[in-house]
């Protein structure tokens, strides 16, 4: 028997999943950053307790959600849900590691002035075919990794308001890398890059990294395709009128969610039709203009979306 209302505790702190195999579910990976659903979840009851869960691309896996949760820092109250839910394979310590001091690599290097290694020119050539400027690496403090755990892979840095480092993620250069992305074991739980945010101006709500640096401006990646709680409440309790939502198209389900969400909360929300593309891919002059001719959008045309997705 599936347990649906662990179902829908993973679900709040993974994002939506897909349905595969018998009592199974796939979601995003948030240990690999994959950018399809390759985390997939048991959600069947059984007498052990066991909810066995494993990514088919970091193969991370385990018996038991708490370790998973863990692992990617839940918050309390998702561990005190999964304990009401979960009667084994729970240990109360968890909550404890919720508090995490993050640190860049101890092998990150700025690319500014140290692309004259081999590697370094890899990543310079690397961010300069994704349209990477140097004003926008000198601007977000981007790194590369020469060996360790993130050899050969570009670090984007984000801080929060007081310019203190609360996450990075790490992205492979190489060209058929065995690992595509990497994160750093720390709570998503955060706002990305507030340091740049002006939050008395409209707001631009897109997926990852290289999205925000290719907006450019007031852009606050999502690190994924969820919403956190600390995000949600910032936006929700600023004064920033106008919110764009740029998701990909798989992402259209969680975009005309949280459209209604700050709906209700009184914003006016812009829900911006990327074609197939992310906006790293259409690049800044393209985006703007997507922006430019975007226009509110209405109770009615929310519903209207709504039915196209049944």
């Amino acid at each position: 028997m599936i347990n649906e209302l662990l179902v829908n505790l993973v679900s709040k702190v993974l994002g939506q999943g897909k349905q595969t195999a018998r009592g199974n579910r796939a979601f995003n990976c948030p240990l690999c950053n994959h950018s399809k659903p390759k985390l997939e979840i048991n959600f069947t009851d059984n007498k052990k307790g066991y909810h066995p869960w494993h990514c088919w691309v970091c193969n991370e896996k385990g018996k038991f959600l708490n370790g998973l949760f863990k692992k990617i820092k839940a918050l309390p109250e998702h561990f005190d849900e999964l304990k009401s839910l979960v009667k084994t394979g729970y240990q109360v310590n968890d909550i404890e590691v919720i508090k995490y001091d993050i640190k860049l690599p101890k092998e990150f290097t700025p690319v500014i002035n140290n692309n004259k290694n081999l590697t370094g020119r890899q990543a310079w050539f690397y961010l300069k075919n994704r349209g990477i400027t140097l004003d926008d690496i000198e601007k977000y403090n981007i790194g590369y990794c020469e060996y360790g755990k993130y050899a050969k892979m570009v670090i984007i840095p984000s801080y929060d308001k007081n310019g203190q480092l609360n996450y990075y993620t790490g992205r492979s250069f190489e060209k058929d890398p065995y690992v595509k992305y990497k994160n750093p074991e720390a709570s998503r739980n955060i706002v990305p890059n507030e340091h740049l945010i002006n939050w008395s101006l409209p707001l631009v709500i897109c997926e990852g990294m290289f999205d925000a640096i290719a907006i450019k401006r007031n852009a606050i990646p999502l690190l994924g395709k969820n919403i956190q709680s600390e995000l949600m409440k910032k936006i929700v309790t600023s004064t920033i009128k106008k919110i764009y939502i740029a998701l990909d198209t798989d992402a259209m389900k969680q975009a005309i969610k949280f459209s209604e969400e700050f709906l209700n909360e009184g914003k006016e929300v812009y829900l911006i039709d990327l074609k197939g593309k992310d906006p790293s891919e259409i690049g800044f002059s393209n985006f703007t203009n997507l922006i430019q001719n975007t226009y509110p959008l209405t109770p009615y045309q929310l519903m209207e979306r709504k039915l196209q997705l049944i």
